[in-house]
């Protein structure tokens, strides 16, 4: 059995593609899933992954703005496994943000949806 680079590097974007929009989708379901019955642990865990989700957001957009692929002789493949790792990177990244310096947004929306719910 053989593979051939090609193969490999949309195997892999494929899985990045998916994991982009299961994370995306595991939030919508995360947030759809807040009600009035949801406890305040809920959702502040749904509030600090809303934020970890918008902070992982901003930095794609700014990892693309500001590192540009000027080399045009570089290997596609080496091209898409690098960006499947920026992107778990990323992620780790912005978690970590999240639960350094994030208190005060995650603290705000929390009240708020706190508020709108009304949990007590």
């Amino acid at each position: 059995m053989s593979f051939s680079i090609d193969g490999i590097s949309s195997l892999v974007s494929n899985a990045q593609n998916s994991a982009a929009a299961g994370s995306a989708s595991a939030l919508k379901n995360s947030i759809s899933s807040v009600s009035s019955g949801s406890s305040e642990e809920e959702l502040l865990s749904v509030c600090k992954d809303f934020e970890s989700y918008f902070v992982e957001e901003v930095l794609k957009e700014v990892k693309e703005n500001l590192i540009s692929d000027d080399d045009e002789d570089k290997d596609s493949s080496l091209s898409t496994l690098t960006d499947f790792h920026m992107d778990s990177t990323i992620e780790l990244v912005a978690d970590e943000i999240v639960d350094q310096v994030g208190e005060n947004y995650t603290q705000q929306l929390y009240e708020q949806m706190k508020r709108n719910y009304g949990i007590e």
